[in-house]
């Protein structure tokens, strides 16, 4: 009887004794190894690549855009004449816009300054590394959970009539809602981060528009088209 082949490879002089193992790569192939629970990720040079090419595409579309349309500015200021309504940039009219609900305080001091702070404390908070959908665990714990939080938050903008913000609140989480069926897959699979910056977005989209497009003197509500 033959003794058991050892098929561990080595370096030996004999071939058929100490056999090499042989891997074919072809173009559909690759002999990278995949670790995909490492908790480093090898990110130089590619993300650097992709981040240097992204800049240099968006300096290159503010250059065209500069180039061919004028920035839409208005005469030189007057300070004997205020405007009527005075606002603001364009990217800080939502932070006007809900001066207009809350007290200045609260408006002016209290959001920012808890926007801030998030942005600053979420990073260290548990991330899902591996973007697990809000809806694969506990389907029933985080309905009554959302309810809960979408209610209480829905009163308490009606509360201070921010109806602005309380129709893309109720937007968003019927969506979310309408998401825990697994029959929609491509919104059951995706992660709480991806709902609360819809949220985030969809608000302050809501927000600079009004007061863009919908504050006229006195930043009393007009319609865009001149109906007072």
């Amino acid at each position: 009887m033959s003794e058991p082949k050892d098929f561990t490879a080595s370096l030996d002089t004999d071939s058929r004794r100490t056999p090499v193992r042989v891997a074919f790569v072809t173009r559909r192939t690759s002999p990278q190894v995949q670790a995909r629970y490492d908790t480093h990720v090898m990110t130089w040079p590619e993300v650097l690549l992709r981040a240097a090419v992204a800049v240099e595409a968006l300096l290159l579309g503010l250059v065209l855009l500069s180039l061919f349309w004028d920035a839409p500015l208005e005469g030189l200021a007057d300070p004997m004449q205020t405007p009527n309504p005075a606002k603001a940039p364009w990217y800080f009219l939502g932070l006007q816009e809900l001066l207009h609900y809350f007290p200045p305080v609260v408006g002016g001091v209290l959001i920012p300054t808890m926007v801030v702070l998030a942005l600053i404390v979420i990073p260290y908070f548990g991330i899902n590394i591996e973007s697990e959908g809000f809806w694969i665990k506990n389907r029933e714990k985080k309905i009554r959970g959302l309810a809960i939080v979408v209610a209480a938050l829905a009163a308490f903008l009606a509360w201070f009539e921010v109806y602005a913000v309380l129709v893309p609140t109720l937007l968003i989480a019927g969506v979310m809602f309408a998401a825990a069926s697994e029959s929609r897959k491509w919104l059951h699979a995706k992660p709480l981060s991806f709902w609360v910056m819809s949220w985030f977005l969809t608000a302050a989209i809501v927000l600079t528009v009004i007061g863009t497009f919908f504050r006229g003197a006195g930043w009393a509500w007009v319609w865009p088209w001149g109906a007072a």
